[in-house]
């Protein structure tokens, strides 16, 4: 069956996502979950929601999905051991380090491989099969038919997401937000930098395309595919910052549909929560154009009406679609939002109503035309509706009962439910009953008061042997006989852990430090080889999404887990920074996964790279091989959306160059052959002063980009020298470079 699997953000969002229909609910903990401003769950919170779930036969998977750092990995431990010991059903993982301790400590808890680690390929999903994953979350840019055929081939339980939020970056690989403003979406803290508006710019010309939400995603509603969607295990709806009533409204849709039971109006009831209007997503086929919205990039609403004309102090709405007092309402008028709750709500005579189906009248002092058009955003009533039904009880369970009772003997009740028994027998013992013996519709009536409860009253085997039962007897055992059958639930979670095996140690002689550089282009590779640098990337660069894997010769730069899988028996590799290292676990899983280097993150400072070192050696007695980037402009996200195509540029990147900006900065886009595009930082990343003085690191990068042959000539000359001691002179330049993460932490 397939699940429907629903957020939760708080205790009263969980409530709504299984009053709703809801098989699964995913969460997070106060730390290490990819949604550090949601409000989240603390253990005893979690208790409570685990138990509330359990109970309902709803799983609990609980979101451990960010990346890790060395000083964090003793709390992560304690963490898993306390989720353990609660009984979550799984946890969903993006850092290796996680991964690792998951799979070798405990025997029940799943691991799921979360959408931050980017797998959109059947490779990828094979290796994490092998890893022992028990669950795989597919990039959302992955179209339904290569789903379909991971499923078939690789026969591990997979998820997607349906509906809801869309990054515009492949999850995992955008680090736009952290290396920007120091918050990181890999540690749970995006600022939203794709929902700012950005001024597109023609580098060739200085010409400005104008200003929009060039970046903002529209949401992903897929509801309309749902036959499609029943092959696939688990159906994900995304929002864990999102309110009960939206998590309400959404879960009962697609519970709807998956029933076979979803009407057209259902389906449109979708628009009266959150939404920045809707796409069918890269899973369906979406036009690249077409799965952003550049107008606007929050609750964007649905149309009801226009303003018609201005009569008595009052703008008049024409309306399509019914509009109440108390509603909330959006008026776009000269591209700019003039937002109100309708407190009151006119007719043309100027008396006020509470409700409208064709022509209304407001009162506002802001300044409308006439054609602007009115989109309501919050449907007061529809509201009031999906908040009754918050903590309803979508499923009730039979509870069975075979009732004893016999004169001068205790009452006696089997009762079944939940999978579970329990043998109830009173303390007191019952007497004869001269005259009116308790009959059998006495005894339901008593035992089927279970309204407070998740049961319903199914069959009930009970003679009369002329005994009288209290009716406040069998009262106190209904009570009695539910709380034990939910302790039996709750007691019957497995919650197996295991004595983890030791690991081989794996160490490298430390090498004469050296450098590296990946290129773009073969003038850039000539320039880097006449520099002096010996191992360029270039056509052997495999990168962590949208790859057709071709048989390659020689060591490869390898940026995703599917590129592992099929060139590790081939091919000696490097793995790229797209991999997120923060910690010495995941650099030993990679070099164990056969890396002959380790390429850090972007987002690590300096003392955390020596406390990765210092830790990785004495695990292991010995030194990882690691690379680290110290120059270029960093790739801030890279997505399958095509900004250019948006604006009906498509094909002019074959000859201009164009770059983002805002009020902080410019940052060039890089238009790749396949139509995928990268944005780059406009600070160039200068730890070249840096270099001579890090100790534990192989082999130091050189990023090429945009750089014409001379400049990379120049900077490669550079870097060689400094990192020789030959040049003494800063290489830092305070206008254009940044030292990224170098010196400063990361949150």
């Amino acid at each position: 069956m397939t699940e429907l699997l629903a957020p939760a953000g708080n205790i009263e969002a969980l409530k709504a996502a299984v009053s709703n229909g809801a098989d699964a609910v995913y969460l997070g903990m106060q730390k290490f979950g990819a949604r550090a401003y949601s409000a989240n769950f603390d253990l005893e919170s979690l208790k409570e929601a685990t138990a509330y779930a359990h109970l309902r036969n709803v799983k609990i998977y609980v979101t451990m999905n960010t990346i890790v750092f060395e000083d964090e990995l003793e709390d992560m431990r304690k963490q898993l051991a306390k989720l353990n010991e609660i009984g979550v059903d799984g946890v969903i993982v993006q850092d290796l380090a996680v991964f690792d301790y998951m799979v070798r400590n405990f025997a029940d808890m799943e691991v799921h491989c979360s959408t931050q680690m980017g797998i959109d390929d059947l490779e990828g999903t094979l290796l994490f099969k092998e890893l022992q994953a028990k669950r795989v979350v597919l990039a959302r840019e992955t179209p339904i038919e290569k789903v379909k055929e991971i499923k078939k081939i690789a026969k591990i339980p997979l998820e997607i997401f349906v509906h809801g939020a869309l990054c515009v970056s492949y999850s995992g690989n955008c680090i736009m937000s952290g290396l920007i403003g120091y918050r990181s979406g890999n540690r749970g803290r995006c600022v939203g930098s794709c929902r700012k508006p950005y001024e597109l710019i023609d580098r060739t010309t200085g010409n400005s395309l104008g200003k929009s939400y060039i970046l903002s995603t529209k949401d992903l509603n897929t509801i309309d595919y749902i036959d499609d969607l029943k092959e696939i295990d688990s159906l994900k709806i995304e929002g864990r910052m999102k309110e009960p009533a939206y998590v309400a409204n959404v879960v009962s849709k697609y519970r709807l549909a998956l029933d076979g039971k979803a009407s057209a109006e259902d389906k449109e009831n979708l628009n009266k929560t959150f939404n920045r209007t809707y796409t069918k997503g890269y899973l369906f086929h979406e036009d690249v154009k077409d799965i952003t919205n550049i107008q606007k990039p929050n609750n964007f609403g649905y149309e009801i009406g226009k303003i018609t004309k201005s009569y008595k102090g009052m703008y008049e709405i024409t309306l399509s679609r019914v509009l109440n007092q108390n509603d909330m309402i959006r008026i776009d008028h000269d591209n700019e939002d003039v937002n109100l709750s309708v407190v009151k709500l006119y007719d043309r005579e100027g008396n006020l109503i509470n409700k409208a189906d064709h022509v209304c009248y407001i009162k506002i002092k802001e300044q409308l035309s006439m054609g602007d058009i009115v989109y309501k955003t919050k449907d007061y009533l529809y509201y009031k509706e999906l908040e009754s039904g918050l903590d309803k009880e979508f499923r009730r369970f039979d509870l069975n009962l075979k009732v004893y009772a016999y004169p001068n003997s205790h009452l006696v009740i089997d009762a079944e439910g939940l999978g579970c028994h329990y043998l109830y027998e009173s303390d007191e013992t019952l007497g004869e009953a001269m005259n009116h013996p308790t009959t059998k519709d006495q005894v339901v009536k008593q035992l089927s008061r279970l309204n407070d409860t998740i049961f319903t009253l199914g069959s009930v085997d009970f003679e009369e042997y002329h005994a009288f039962i209290p009716a406040k007897l069998l009262n106190s055992a209904r009570r009695e006989i539910v709380q034990s059958l939910y302790a039996s639930k709750l007691c019957n979670q497995k919650k197996r852990t295991k004595e983890a095996e030791p690991k081989e140690k794996i160490a490298f002689i430390p090498k004469q430090p050296y450098l590296t550089a990946t290129v773009t282009t073969k003038e850039q590779y000539d320039a880097c080889l006449r520099a002096g640098i010996k191992e360029v990337y270039f056509d052997n660069i495999i990168r962590r999404n949208q790859n057709s894997y071709e048989e390659k010769e020689g060591e490869l730069l390898i940026g995703g887990y599917g590129g592992i899988y099929q060139y590790r028996q081939t091919n000696p590799f490097v793995t790229d920074y797209s991999f997120n290292v923060v910690n010495s676990v995941s650099c030993y899983e990679l070099h164990r996964l056969g890396a002959k280097r380790v390429t850090l993150s972007y987002e690590l400072n300096k003392t955390q790279i020596r406390e990765l070192i210092d830790a990785y050696y004495k695990e292991n007695e010995g030194y990882p091989a690691l690379e680290m980037i110290v120059y270029g402009r960093a790739p801030l996200m890279f997505t399958k959306y095509c900004p250019l195509k948006k604006l009906d540029q498509c094909g002019i990147c074959k000859t201009k160059s164009y770059q983002i900006e805002d009020e902080y900065g410019k940052f060039p886009v890089i238009s790749h052959d396949d139509c995928t595009t990268t944005i780059l930082n406009g600070k160039i990343l200068n730890l070249l002063d840096e270099v001579p003085l890090l100790e534990g690191i192989e082999s130091f990068r050189l990023n090429f980009t945009i750089e014409s042959a001379e400049e990379v000539f120049k900077v490669s000359s550079d870097a060689i020298g400094k990192l020789s001691g030959v040049l003494d002179r800063t290489l830092f330049n305070q206008e254009t470079d940044t030292r990224g993460h170098f010196n400063q932490k990361i949150i």
